[in-house]
């Protein structure tokens, strides 16, 4: 038996590679989607099989007595394809496998804008979590190609887009892609917010420009912030607790007590596809939070207005959490996190004693093992044609982390 992997393309019969065509013509079995399956009007004596698992193919290929059997795939074959399971299966059993590629739908949408895709950023948000907004940012001012489907249509990407301060940028749709209906339509990602589109549909979005003050390492200068008199980590402070963290992209973070904002800009910087939530009560920091968010760009970032813990109760699970400011709350605001995950890292700063006493016995009631660091800096001062250290308060950074109960 030798099986054949055959990529369909976007799916109009004109863009069928004549290898497939020829295999498709001698072929005793069909397997694939019951949509491929139906337009496929080739090898009309070849019994069909609907299935899409990789495992229901197998047990398929190997319940019969097959010769060269087709298994079909829309698109390409090595763009986010089923086939990708099925041929180390197939090769596990000695079976003989041939793979022929077809046309993906983004080479297709591509040539029809009449545009080259080689600087594109490709997302699949087809059947999978997918964040739009974290996909823009980590781009990095590339367009990001979405291939879309089922929650993640493109009108529910371009809403997403539009919550989070993105609606500006261009977004265009391509559905139906090779049929007769084909339509492809451009506008504001807000004009296309919520819209229903065809189930097969691709997304391209485009026109975001990163920050000119992006960083280049983390623990940016205190300067390029927007503070009024709201109490702010200072820079080399920052830089640590962002270490101590142990930052991840793609993770959830929350920043309680989060003043200027300034812990919380550097999570959504040096993390674009993770959600960032800065949790606060006093009303001028949170107006400064807004507005150091428009001035990073940092997007992935939420403002949570309200006092812990009770601000806390709808936020998603955290992976990390940073404490910067408690208002006397801090052993129900660790509560909160580790109730939602166990597993969660902690990290929160000091400046009293009294502070640092509270934070250990905190973390050791909740089964994590403090771990602390005092933190002294000092900077220079020009006087005359000197440089002389100023020093600044000690800080203790205390961290706590648990694995997950099994």
């Amino acid at each position: 038996m030798e099986v054949t992997l055959i990529g369909m393309g976007p799916g109009g019969a004109e863009y069928l590679p004549a290898a497939a065509a020829e295999a498709l013509g001698r072929t005793d079995c069909l397997i694939g989607s019951r949509r491929l399956l139906e337009e496929c009007a080739l090898a009309p004596q070849a019994p069909r099989f609907p299935a899409t698992k990789s495992a229901d193919m197998l047990e398929i290929l190997e319940g019969r007595d097959f010769s060269f059997p087709c298994v079909l795939y829309s698109g390409d074959t090595g763009f986010h394809s089923g086939a990708r399971t099925l041929l180390p299966l197939l090769r596990e059993r000695g079976v003989s496998v041939r793979v022929l590629p077809g046309v993906s739908s983004l080479q297709y949408f591509a040539a029809q804008l009449g545009r080259p895709w080689q600087e594109w950023s490709v997302v699949s948000a087809h059947g999978l979590t997918c964040d739009p907004v974290g996909e823009v940012l980590a781009a990095r001012g590339r367009p990001v190609f979405f291939l879309t489907g089922g929650a993640g249509g493109a009108g529910a990407l371009c809403q997403r887009l539009a919550q989070a301060g993105l609606g500006h940028l261009t977004a265009t749709v391509g559905e139906d892609l090779s049929y007769p209906g084909e339509r492809i339509r451009s506008g504001p990602a807000y004009e296309l917010a919520g819209q229903e589109t065809a189930p097969l549909s691709v997304l391209l979005v485009e026109g975001y420009a990163p920050p000119a003050n992006a960083p280049r390492s983390q623990g940016l200068d205190d300067g390029v912030f927007l503070r009024g008199d709201v109490p702010m980590t200072k820079q080399e402070v920052r830089a640590a607790v962002l270490a101590k963290l142990e930052v991840r992209d793609g993770e959830t973070y929350w920043d309680v007590g989060a003043g200027t904002g300034s812990v919380s800009v550097e999570l959504s910087l040096l993390a674009p596809r993770s959600r960032v939530y800065a949790v606060e009560c006093k009303g001028e920091a949170c107006a400064l939070i807004r507005a150091n968010r428009e001035r990073f760009g940092a997007y992935n970032l939420e403002l949570a207005e309200g006092r812990a813990p009770q601000a806390l109760e709808d936020l998603p699970a955290p992976d990390g959490v940073f404490i910067g400011g408690s208002d006397g709350e801090l052993f129900p605001i660790l509560q909160a996190a580790v109730e939602k995950n166990p597993a969660v890292r902690v990290c929160l700063t000091a400046i009293a004693v009294e502070t640092l006493g509270a934070a250990a016995a905190a973390l050791t009631q909740l089964g994590m093992e403090p771990r602390i660091t005092q933190l002294t800096v000092a900077r220079s001062r020009p006087a005359g044609g000197l440089n002389l250290m100023l020093g600044q308060n000690p800080v203790w950074i205390i961290t706590g982390h648990r694995e997950a109960l099994v």
